[in-house]
């Protein structure tokens, strides 16, 4: 009788073995691997450019690969289109969330393969079907008559996991689930991934969030540069620094850049405080927030600290001239704005880089360089006509100033990182000459090598005497950043402080308190 340990194990649910993909003039993975386990949270880790997209686009039927083997239960196979990766049992919820806000639960669950007889859908059984599946995933509450557009964005996650095992899943595929959760609904989250597992589901989990692998994962694979730099890692025993280093080529001591040791940071007299560049006073939107009053001086980082619907977006879009405000008023450099007017804050010197930034703050149709210059346009006019080769020169002198890789003004932007793309927004508004920029989530779905540049950049933003209001879900990053904090809660502020003062536990149990969640 064979002992426990002279048992063969079973062989891996999926094999990718040196995968190969080349588009024109980029070899987008050259040699790329990957084993995953029935029932294990793989996690995958790269910078953005490494190669992650591309690698789960070709698990997906996506993209067809140029070279290397792929196993499916220990047989080859080549899912030529999305439709035979779903027949396998592969299923991929991409960070876009591809669902129909005007449909209901079970009709996007069942999108494509719809519960019919005679050219008529059967509702009633698709929507006890779709009832079982998220019953299975523990969020059985959700209505599956309920049209999409009303969940928030972790009910969202939970109908496109839906989706996936109405397919009969075995392995899903999770690209930056938690990007545009807020902390409780990341713990739902993770819930729901532990059920999936515990029900022999294999899960890939792509995220840049280091902690979060930490908590969920089981074995990571790092990427780097379309290679493998390193396969199937204890998730948890794992040194951060290692993880870093394998992603980055280099090791990062210091996420943060240091604060300034004299200015508004250290609470200076009066007399030798910088200048006054943003007051707002009793600012206030029905609905939304309720009388925020707070200044921000030159050269300082003033954090907003609060969950997703506190308010804090809100708040930076009634500033900015987005929303117009029920009450109160916003004075930039001493003079009253026009409230509800982009136009007026953009012209005054405000520059806003927006939550959304591929749908809000950028033209993806279009180049870095026009991308750079959009807000500053007038500049080049002429007589009707644009000087183009003196807008190219700036957007090129301003990408090289931002380290924008690569510093091409004539790259269409949507070929960029994420790091990239978000310093195309920073140059846009340091060409416009902006005196107060506002940043909304500057670093989602930027990896940590990026972050840590776009972090040096932001301090140095500062360091020239812009006043800079950044929105954050992650507390540490508003600590790392900020010199003082505000605390949102349901639309108002309910602390204030300096960054120093505070910690991540503290700032959690003031955004928490009082919540029924």
């Amino acid at each position: 009788m064979p002992t426990a340990s002279s048992v063969e194990p079973a062989p891996p649910l999926l094999v990718m073995r040196e995968i190969v993909k080349q588009f024109p003039g980029v070899r987008a993975l050259d040699g790329v691997s990957l084993e995953v386990r029935e029932a294990e949270v793989h996690c995958l880790l790269g910078q953005n450019g490494a190669g992650k997209s591309t690698l789960i686009k070709v698990l997906a039927g996506v993209h067809q690969p140029d070279g290397g083997l792929l196993e499916w239960r220990g047989e080859p196979v080549r899912p030529g289109n999305p439709t035979a990766a779903i027949r396998l049992g592969i299923s991929t919820i991409y960070q876009e969330l591809d669902l129909v806000d005007g449909l209901s639960v079970a009709e996007n669950v069942f999108l494509g393969h719809e519960r019919a007889r005679f050219g008529l859908t059967r509702r009633g059984e698709t929507n006890r079907a779709t009832t079982a599946l998220l019953d299975r995933l523990g969020h059985g509450e959700i209505p599956p008559t309920t049209p999409v557009g009303r969940l928030p964005a972790s009910g969202r996650q939970i109908v496109s996991m839906a989706r996936a095992l109405s397919h009969d899943a075995r392995l899903i595929v999770m690209d930056e689930p938690s990007a545009a959760l807020a902390h409780d609904e990341v713990e739902s989250l993770f819930r729901t991934v532990r059920e999936l597992t515990s029900a022999g589901v294999a899960v890939v989990y792509i995220s840049h969030r280091l902690d979060e692998i930490r908590e969920i994962g089981d074995r990571v694979t790092v990427l780097k540069d379309g290679r493998t730099a390193a396969s199937g890692l204890p998730a948890r025993e794992t040194p951060t620094q290692e993880l870093v280093a394998l992603m980055t080529g280099r090791r990062i001591e210091y996420a943060f850049p240091p604060r300034p040791r004299t200015g508004t940071g250290a609470r200076p007299s009066d007399t030798d405080k910088p200048a006054e560049i943003l007051r707002v006073e009793n600012l206030s939107l029905r609905g939304r927030f309720d009388d925020v009053s707070f200044s921000v001086h030159a050269g300082e980082v003033v954090g907003l600290a609060g969950l997703v619907g506190s308010g804090r977006s809100e708040i930076l879009a009634a500033i900015y001239g987005a929303l117009r405000p029920t009450s109160g008023r916003v004075i930039l450099d001493g003079v009253p704005l026009r409230p509800g007017s982009v136009h007026t804050a953009v012209r005054r010197g405000m520059g806003l880089a927006p939550e959304e930034r591929k749908s809000q703050g950028l033209v993806m149709l279009d180049t870095v360089g026009r991308n750079i210059t959009v807000a500053s346009l007038s500049r080049y006019a002429r007589f009707g006509w644009l000087d183009r080769r003196r807008e190219t020169e700036d957007a090129r002198r301003q990408a090289a100033a931002l380290d924008i890789r690569p510093a091409d003004p004539h790259r269409p932007i949507r070929t960029l990182s994420g790091g990239n793309q978000q310093k195309a927004v920073l140059a846009r508004w340091l060409l416009h000459g902006c005196r107060l920029l506002l940043l909304d989530e500057p670093t989602r779905g930027v990896d940590i090598g990026a972050r840590s540049e776009l972090y040096a950049q932001m301090r140095a933003l500062a360091d020239s005497g812009i006043a800079i209001v950044v929105v954050s879900s992650e507390i540490p990053e508003v600590l790392g950043l900020s010199e003082r904090v505000l605390v949102i809660r349901d639309g108002r502020i309910v602390e204030c402080a300096p960054a120093d003062e505070l910690d991540e536990h503290r700032v959690l149990d003031l955004v928490m308190e009082g919540s029924s969640l």
